[in-house]
């Protein structure tokens, strides 16, 4: 299974919907809450390449984007093998 990571602050509803959808589908995710950890905010946004909206999601490092992206890979077919540790 794909390492899987969440940038995320507790008010939003685009970081619950993404969660939720992980969490449907049985996959264990670690969650930066940038409202505890603000310091890790400059962090997300290097990796994200200058985005600085949560959620921000990585699969195995790669950098997918926000709630948007992640479930366009679901709709596309795509999120399933990314998460089984498959590349694009």
């Amino acid at each position: 299974m794909a390492k899987v990571e969440i940038y995320t602050s507790p008010f939003c509803p685009y970081c619950w919907r993404a969660k939720r959808l992980l969490a449907d589908k049985g996959v264990a995710f670690e969650e930066i809450d940038l409202w505890r950890e603000p310091e890790r905010r400059a962090e997300m946004i290097a990796r994200a390449q200058g985005r600085t909206t949560v959620p921000q999601i990585f699969i195995d490092g790669r950098a997918i984007g926000g709630s948007d992206e992640l479930f366009a890979l679901e709709r596309a077919g795509e999120l399933d093998r990314l998460l089984a540790g498959g590349t694009s």
